[in-house]
């Protein structure tokens, strides 16, 4: 589910492209009426679009948007006029008078872009603290002094069972050094 957040002036309004979005299959997680109310309700989400535009009670656009913690993404709604004047290639703008097609579609595609972002940071391997890493080296070590096995074996011994537990490497080093011990 990507998160959406629907932050007009008029909360009438926000409510309004809540309805045309929930309509077409997608989940609105809020919809606010000024920017301060948009940002606390970002704080425990990791990404997503937040649907705005050109001015809330409290700050304009530009403002909420640096305000955006990284991963989420801004569809900035307004007249031509004003996105002609204040366009910006790191948003994401719609002209007013809304088209409910170019409304959906973009936030469609606003959407794959950040699963992909998901799939991308899911596949990239996490990093493991120095105390982590000890802990690794320390039952291969084991691995290799009790077992005889060479570095990549117990490496490879590790990483195996870590799979076949389901477990990542660092618990299935613990697991190993506790029945080792043990």
């Amino acid at each position: 589910m990507i998160n959406i957040i629907v932050v007009l002036p008029k909360i009438e309004d926000a409510r309004g492209i809540r309805g045309v979005l929930m309509k077409n299959g997608f989940q609105v997680t809020a919809v606010c009426s000024t920017g301060a109310q948009c940002l606390s309700q970002l704080h425990d989400l990791n990404d997503g679009i937040v649907i705005c535009g050109y001015r809330m009670t409290d700050m304009i656009y530009t403002e909420l948007h640096d305000c955006l913690p990284e991963g989420f993404d801004m569809l900035f709604m307004a007249s031509q006029a004003v996105l002609n004047e204040y366009r910006r290639d790191d948003i994401v703008s719609l002209a007013m008078p809304l088209k409910v097609h170019d409304l959906i579609n973009t936030v469609d595609m606003m959407s794959q872009t950040i699963m992909r972002r998901r799939r991308r940071a899911k596949a990239r391997p996490k990093e493991r603290n120095a105390g982590e890493e000890a802990l690794v080296r320390e039952a291969k070590e084991v691995l290799i002094s009790r077992n005889h096995m060479t570095e990549e074996e117990a490496h490879r011994y590790i990483q195996k069972c870590s799979m076949d537990s389901g477990t990542n490497m660092v618990e299935t080093a613990q697991m190993i050094l506790a029945m080792m011990r043990g």
